[in-house]
Parts: C-alpha cells; structure tokens; sequence
C-alpha cells in the first residue's frame, strides 16, 4: 500500500506557516545576525572598492530579514554607493512579506530592489535563455541549497557570476548539527520526492574541493525549542515536526512505528539536549564564504 506521507512542499502555505514557526521557536536569526555583526564586515571589506554601483543577489531572498541585514552593513561600509539589490524568490507570500518590509524600513536610500518569482534554476535557464550572464558583487544562498536539483552545478554556476573582488556567501544546516542526525538515520523513509535534498555545511567542502574553489568556513551555534513536539495534538509542535521532516501532517500521515522512531531519536544527545524540562534541538548551521 502506498504511503499516505506527503512532501511539506506539495503544500507551500503549509511549509511557509511551518518555516516562520521554525524561526520564532529557534535562535537561527539571532546567530546569523550575529555573523552578520562579527564576521560580515570582513567578508564584505573589498566587494564595492573603487565602484559606484554594487550588485548585490538573494539566491532564495525569503522574506528579506537576513537580506536587509546584509544590505544595511553593505551600506555602511560603502556610504553613497548606489546598491541594485535582486531577489530571487520562488514564493509569491514570502515576495509580498520582502515587499511589505522594505516599505516599513528606514535607511534605505541608495538601495534599488528588484524581485525575480522564479527558483534558481529558472533564474538560470532565463539568463542562458537570454545570453545574459550580468556580474554580482556579493552573492548569498540563504538556506535555499536543499531545494535544487544539483547543487555543484548550481554552486558553479552562480560563482561564474562573481566580480573579481566579489564573494559568494551559502549558509545552511550544519554537519555537526541535530538535522545531520535525523536525516542521516531516517531522510530515506521521509516522502521528499525530487522538491527537496538533504544537505548540510559537512557536504560542501568535497564538492569545493572537487571544483577548486577557494573558501572559508564558520560555525554558528543554534537551537530550537521542540518541547511542543511532545504534546500530543499540539498544534504548534504539529507544524514543526512537518518542518523537522519536511512531512505534510507527520503527526498523522506517518506510519506509528516510523514517527515512534522519530519521536525518540529528537530526544537523544545527537539531535537535542534537555535542559529545565525543555527539549532544544541543535539548529547550528554553517557558513561558507567562496572566493571569486
């Protein structure tokens, strides 16, 4: 009998309520914004020396919360430099949110944005389409690497864009974080059809390698509170064990055994620690920063 588990993603409001949940229950932005605070400055140090203009691309934009984190050191370090910012954004809810933010936000003079509904690889088959192959600054894939179909090919292509003095910044799950775990032990039996792939910061390494790029890596500590995840019926912790295993309605799609499995194992030492009765998941996550 086929399986009634279904992708998170064959359901994208779903996945969005799901993913803003994920935010709010862990500390991911408050470590990116972190990075963006301690080690930003230093990547970013030479990306617009001697222009006018710098050309900035959201690989998978989001919302713009890191986006304009990024923009705002970006324009601190280059006062008066004009900024074309381009967002690559396959979720018209989550464009419209970028859209809503930009227009709350102060001190955004000199910053122009554009936003493209299209996932990378159609950004890529529209500019080949094209015979376009415009030149970035400053590059960054926020989280987005699981949702491509090959991700050394899509890390190669979006590196051929970089100026001489540009970066290309990709943040996502950590090896050594608690996602490691769980997809390593129980991704094969998740239904993710071909919309997503696990990967996390321990894969790229061998694929930069293998490609001759050079890079530096960074960790970020990060937890989530999962504590709702134990409540039977709880309708939070519902939502974040679909993101947890990218599963529509995990709680009550998956076979008892596999979701006994699953249950158990997000308690262990490998995905989680207890502290004062609460379950915190390791959410840590890895930044790669890639030369031109």
């Amino acid at each position: 009998m086929a399986s009634p588990m279904r992708s998170l993603l064959t359901d994208l409001d779903r996945y969005v309520q799901s993913f803003r949940l994920f935010l709010e229950s862990s500390t991911e932005h408050q470590s990116m914004q972190e990075f963006a605070e301690r080690h930003l400055p230093d990547v970013i140090a030479s990306i617009g020396n001697g222009k006018s203009t710098i050309n900035v691309l959201s690989v998978g934009g989001g919302a713009g919360e890191m986006d304009l984190q990024i923009l705002s050191k970006i324009r601190a370090r280059y006062p008066g430099v004009t900024i074309n910012n381009d967002v690559i954004e396959p979720s018209a809810d989550q464009i419209s949110k970028y859209k809503e933010r930009v227009a709350q936000a102060s001190n955004l003079e000199n910053i122009k944005f554009t936003w493209h509904k299209e996932t990378a690889n159609e950004y890529e088959s529209r500019m080949n389409a094209e015979k376009k192959t415009k030149k970035w600054d400053f590059i960054h894939m926020i989280q987005m690497l699981y949702y491509v179909k090959d991700i050394p090919a899509t890390i190669r292509y979006f590196h051929s864009l970089l100026e001489s003095q540009a970066k290309l910044l990709i943040i996502l799950v950590s090896g050594k974080s608690g996602w490691e775990t769980l997809w390593k032990k129980y991704g094969p039996s998740f239904p993710l059809e071909d919309l997503c792939c696990y990967v996390t910061s321990g894969d790229l390494p061998r694929m930069l390698d293998s490609a001759g790029l050079k890079y530096q890596l960074y960790e970020l500590p990060s937890h989530m509170d999962i504590t709702s995840c134990f409540i039977e019926g709880d309708k939070d912790g519902e939502l974040l064990l679909d993101f947890l295993t990218e599963t529509l309605d995990f709680a009550k799609t998956a076979p008892p055994e596999l979701k006994h499995q699953v249950m158990e194992e997000l308690r262990k030492p490998g995905c989680s620690e207890i502290r004062d009765g609460k379950v915190f998941f390791n959410n840590s996550l890895g930044v790669i920063v890639i030369e031109p």
